[in-house]
């Protein structure tokens, strides 16, 4: 197929784009920058240079241009958001930037697109007892400064379900980490990577099987679906200790909850309140997807030795 990829420079774009290429697509990816165009250009991608938010330029951009397919994987995250307020550049890409991107399917001509969405979706704070499959109710308020960041999952999500002439898929990805690791790394050596102790479970999932799991989805994934793509979870502690070890870095500190709420209150919405568990089984089945990192430890220890 013929892709148009937004975010085909950010973190997951950078080993997305290798793997079309290496599937045998090809890859028009957008970017803001001339030099992360220039990059993709010499991986063998075409690049556009567009602002996907500034609907006239990004159609200007797009003039000539033919697609099969269009995924979605914008984030205006430039390291781990702290605050609520480090999440709205991001849910505006997936409100406003997803629309722009189902007119620019039309104008390219794709009757495929895939849309980034995250788990967190399910709810911050509602305890899980159960893993949950793609049926449970997600993107519901839960009266909570994450709502924005809720309702732009699910706007992201509906947007390319309803989409006419658009067969949409949505990938609820766990928290991506590893290739992370120039970022997370200087972070634990000076224990800037604060942790509480607090057992609940955040569903995790390494950059290469979200590829990996993206690819699949392309080729394979069922219109109207939503896949759940996830490792089994673990706490964030164990996420940071695991990573400190694989690093050879100093455990991380242990903070008091109301400390890290005052300090860092997004953050700590992962570190002290969420216990989530998803399951992947349908992504096993339909995709025939399996992450190859099946926890946080073998991924943090997979990029400590390569």
């Amino acid at each position: 197929m013929r892709v148009l990829l937004a975010g085909a420079s950010g973190t997951l774009g950078r080993v997305l784009v290798p793997r079309l290429l290496a599937a045998g697509h090809q890859v028009i990816g957008i970017t803001r920058s001339p030099q992360s165009a220039e990059r993709l250009r010499g991986v063998g991608a075409e690049a556009i240079v567009a602002d996907v938010l500034d609907r006239d330029a990004l159609l200007r951009a797009l003039d000539g241009q033919r697609a099969d397919a269009v995924i979605h994987e914008l984030t205006a995250l430039r390291k781990p958001p702290l605050r609520f307020g480090g999440m709205t550049g991001t849910n505006q890409l997936r409100e406003t930037g997803t629309a722009r991107l189902i007119e620019a399917a039309g104008a390219v001509g794709a009757t495929r697109m895939l849309t980034q969405s995250i788990v967190f979706g399910y709810g911050f704070r509602r305890p899980r007892p159960v893993p949950l499959d793609e049926s449970a109710p997600f993107g519901e308020p839960e009266g909570s400064r994450a709502d924005p960041t809720i309702a732009a999952l699910r706007s992201t999500e509906s947007q390319v379900f309803d989409a006419a002439g658009i067969e949409g898929i949505a990938l609820r990805y766990g928290l991506f980490y590893g290739l992370d690791a120039d970022v997370m790394a200087p972070m634990l050596r000076r224990r800037m990577l604060p942790v509480a102790d607090h057992d609940g479970l955040i569903p995790f999932v390494h950059h290469e099987d979200a590829a990996a799991a993206t690819v699949a989805a392309l080729e394979r994934g069922v219109a109207g679906r939503a896949y759940n793509v996830a490792d089994a979870g673990s706490s964030w502690r164990h996420y940071a200790e695991a990573a400190a070890r694989a690093f050879s870095s100093p455990a991380p500190l242990v903070l008091p909850k109301g400390l890290l709420r005052a300090a860092f209150p997004y953050a700590a919405q992962l570190m002290t309140t969420m216990d989530l568990r998803v399951s992947s089984d349908l992504a096993r089945r339909e995709l025939a997807w399996t992450p190859r990192y099946a926890s946080v430890e073998q991924g943090w220890a997979a990029m400590s030795t390569g």
